[in-house]
């Protein structure tokens, strides 16, 4: 994709944030967007992804399509106290405070793993996504809902912490548009398909999956 960071003209709350972010800690695809109304949308990694520190080395992927929304958070494993211990105080961080070894500073915190989030996902205002969460492709997540655990594909869930609310189609739907994965396909391809996605004409979809359509 063109390195273009904005998508409208004169909009300057949205960008593209594969275009705005460098980090090699941090995978985003393309035409996956952010809209921030209250402060530079180009500062994301800053605002939106927290206790996101080299120990750990986790990663946040985030694919094709997907739509963020202002305020949204990202909460990485630094903001998990570790359980294990008889405190939440974080001893190992202040090591030279309480004679630690250096070496053992991520003994602070427990590690869940990287953020993962599939393509076409509508993350909504202020949401916050949770350390070790993979969202599912075409999974909608509510306003300010906290996703403490998985999502399911095209599952739409709201509340703190968050629970299923529906599903967005039909089993044979979903089916479908997992294994077409049309946000793979070339933008020329997705540019005539756009009228069957917009209207919710999956038969007509499938069509274009099998080439029937392109003709």
């Amino acid at each position: 994709m063109m390195n273009k960071i904005y998508p409208r003209t004169g909009d300057r709350q949205t960008v593209y944030l594969n275009a705005v972010i460098d980090d090699p800690q941090i995978e985003i695809g393309d035409y996956t967007i952010y809209n921030d109304f209250r402060s530079d949308p180009r500062l994301f990694a800053t605002n939106n992804i927290l206790y996101h520190y080299p120990v750990h080395h986790e990663r946040l992927i985030i694919g094709r399509f997907c739509s963020i929304a202002c305020g949204a958070k990202f909460l990485f494993n630094c903001a998990n106290h570790t359980l294990r211990s008889l405190s939440t105080y974080t001893f190992p961080l202040f090591y030279e405070e309480w004679q630690g070894d250096r070496t053992q500073v991520a003994e602070a915190w427990d590690c869940k793993g990287d953020i993962v989030v599939g393509n076409d996902v509508w993350i909504g205002y202020e949401a916050a996504i949770l350390a070790g969460v993979r969202i599912g492709d075409g999974a909608v997540i509510g306003t300010r809902a906290v996703i403490t655990r998985d999502v399911a594909p095209y599952t739409i869930v709201g509340g703190v912490p968050a629970r299923p609310i529906r599903r967005r189609f039909a089993s044979e739907v979903i089916e479908l548009l997992l294994r077409i994965r049309w946000w793979e396909w070339s933008d020329e391809r997705i540019l005539r398909a756009i009228p069957a996605i917009q209207s919710g004409n999956w038969v007509q979809l499938e069509q274009f999956a099998c080439g029937k359509a392109d003709n």
